[in-house]
């Protein structure tokens, strides 16, 4: 009879290790399924937009309407992540699979700047964790500048220029010692980023004259202010 039940009480042990060990597992498949979707949700109607940039300016009715296509997968992913951020903290590679903090960033990148000005503390932190990759990091600072009309520092930010019809690099931050400033945080020149990523040729003295007139026209308007 003791026998017995010392047997029942090692068993029912062993069952409730076993499920404690298998909860934490499901809820990461859980996690990585959710960052999966989102994924999806985020990245498709933004390929399929730049797929009709190619045809049609960016100012046509058929990108207008995919933009605002894009604004609403958005809002809801934002939602999604900002959850996911408030339960897990930043989750680490292993909780968010292999493009997890990718799709978050990526969510916290097209999001307005006041959410990546909130989360830019938290990334920081999960870079020192290293749960976090620098170049996720940088691409939200640099945003961040540029959506406050100020220099990006390390010129992954693209803009359309109305007046042009073009695309062409935000300004920098003292152009001449970009790929320095990369190279320290792993990144590879600002030339072969942009023509890997953008098909844009990366050309050092126009890009010198573009920092230079938007500074000067920056003061300009600074004295304009006063």
């Amino acid at each position: 009879m003791r026998f017995n039940f010392l047997l029942i009480v090692l068993i029912t042990a062993a069952c409730s290790n076993s499920q404690s060990q298998a909860k934490p597992q499901q809820e990461d498949e859980n996690l990585i399924a959710v960052l999966d979707t989102i994924w999806q949700d985020e990245q498709l109607p933004i390929r399929y937009r730049d797929s009709l940039m190619q045809v049609h300016s960016p100012e046509s009715p058929l990108v207008t309407a995919q933009d605002s296509i894009i604004r609403k997968f958005h809002a809801i992913n934002e939602i999604k992540v900002a959850n996911i951020l408030e339960t897990h903290g930043w989750p680490t590679k292993e909780m968010a699979g292999e493009n997890g903090n990718w799709t978050i960033c990526n969510v916290i990148q097209h999001s307005s700047n006041d959410v990546r000005i909130k989360y830019l503390p938290v990334m920081r932190q999960a870079v020192k964790d290293k749960k976090l990759e620098p170049r996720f990091l940088v691409r939200t600072e640099d945003r961040i500048k540029t959506e406050l009309g100020e220099l990006q520092i390390y010129g992954g930010q693209m803009k359309y220029y109305p007046e042009t019809k073009s695309f062409n690099v935000w300004p920098v931050y003292d152009p001449e010692n970009i790929d320095q400033r990369r190279a320290e945080i792993g990144l590879e020149p600002i030339a072969i980023f942009l023509k890997n990523r953008f098909n844009f040729e990366w050309n050092l003295e126009e890009q010198i004259e573009r920092t230079k007139a938007f500074i000067a026209a920056k003061s300009k308007d600074g004295q304009k202010n006063k």
